[in-house]
């Protein structure tokens, strides 16, 4: 899929964003996100269409959403441009890709972030969906599925209150 250099070039920052989360201040390491934590499900409020995302213990928020019909746990990034998937996850989407497809997607406080750009025909999380969405596959190095602005403008409201996100159709 070719973005072209502009998409492509705000896709790259976005992602190095993503990617680039200093470990020194607080954060875990990603070898210490969270696991998934019983009760730590999405839940849609009965009043309206919002879809109420619990704060995990490490501080951020998860979510399980569909890839078509792949239910795929990712933590919410809304400094990532577009949806970055590890390959299990990817895999488990029923994406393939050729090891020669892969490129340098983006950069991290690691160094070159190497990936392959895809498209998701279909992605879903609570009854916020999204059809054709950008987002990349990173065979290596990303220990969590990342649910990124590619998705994330298809939700009127992000908003935190108190230790919940609430997103809103």
């Amino acid at each position: 899929m070719n973005l072209g250099p502009p998409l492509a070039a705000t896709c790259l920052v976005g992602l190095a964003i993503g990617f680039g989360i200093p470990m020194d201040q607080g954060e875990p390491a990603p070898d210490q996100l969270a696991p998934a934590e019983p009760g730590n499900v999405a839940s849609k409020s009965i009043w309206n269409d919002d879809v109420i995302l619990p704060r995990a213990g490490d501080g951020h928020f998860y979510a399980e959403v569909q890839l078509d019909t792949a239910p795929t746990r990712m933590l919410i990034d809304t400094g990532a441009t577009m949806i970055a998937l590890t390959e299990e996850d990817a895999l488990a989407a029923g994406l393939y890709w050729d090891d020669a497809d892969l490129a340098t997607v983006a950069r991290g406080a690691s160094g070159p972030v190497r990936g392959v750009f895809v498209t998701l025909p279909h992605v879903s999380l609570g009854g916020i969906e999204a059809h054709d969405v950008a987002g990349v596959v990173v065979p290596e190095g990303l220990p969590v599925s990342l649910l990124g602005q590619s998705f994330l403008t298809h939700v009127n409201k992000v908003a935190i209150e108190d230790d919940a996100m609430v997103l809103s159709q």
